[in-house]
């Protein structure tokens, strides 16, 4: 029996909402990551997805309108640091007024079990007429689906924004947070709400549901 395996329960699914206030930053020292500093315990923290603004310099686009994940955060003195996957290095990029502005992520409630499909990795045939035997190398990855079972809870401001999104058939980011802490934040585009929950003699009313994973899945 495995005493050391991590527990599923207290996992916790959120979609981002409407953005959250301005944070102001203090730093940037550029490479790869960008490591960003910011006001000290400010209101971001590791997976949010921040929208920057307000840096200067002869490069200053490369992170300007840019949205990133808030990656490896943290706590110092005075300024907190964080990272994110953005490649700046051998750049002119200035602090200038820089600002991060999160989004403000909304908890999915009544989630009963989250399922990934898991991720793959296609295969490039690259074989020709010189191969004394079949030849491949690795190519891009598809991190897949995710689907997640719930209690319908129509009150619920996270099942809510699931079914707008679903209705408009809009890209929204996600993140799975659990009791570890880890956090996984991704793109994602939800295929299947339970517009039409399931009934039951003695039950209560339930779903399940399918988003379409796009892009890398930021774990920090």
């Amino acid at each position: 029996m495995s005493i050391s395996a991590q527990l599923a329960q207290l996992a916790k699914l959120y979609i981002a909402g409407t953005a959250a206030a301005a944070e102001t930053l203090t730093a940037v020292t550029v490479g790869y990551p960008t490591i960003l500093a910011i006001t000290g315990h400010a209101g971001v923290a590791n997976g949010d997805v921040v929208t920057l603004a307000g840096f200067e310099g002869a490069d200053a686009a490369t992170l300007n309108a840019q949205t990133a994940t808030v990656k490896n955060y943290a706590t110092g003195a005075t300024n907190d640091t964080f990272a994110i996957d953005i490649n700046t290095v051998g750049l002119t990029i200035t602090i200038g007024t820089a600002t991060a502005t999160p989004s403000a992520w909304i908890q999915i409630k009544e989630v009963k079990g989250i399922n990934p499909s898991g991720g793959t990795a296609s295969v490039i045939d690259v074989t020709d007429l010189d191969s004394t035997a079949m030849e491949s190398l690795t190519g891009l990855q598809d991190h897949g689906t995710l689907g997640f079972d719930i209690n319908i809870l129509e009150t619920d401001a996270g099942q809510a924004a699931c079914l707008a999104a679903f209705a408009a058939s809009t890209s929204k980011n996600f993140k799975i947070v659990t009791a570890l802490p880890k956090t996984r934040t991704f793109s994602a585009s939800i295929t299947k709400w339970p517009t039409i929950p399931t009934h039951a003699v003695n039950g209560v009313q339930v779903g399940s549901a399918e988003i379409k994973i796009s892009g890398a899945v930021v774990v920090s």
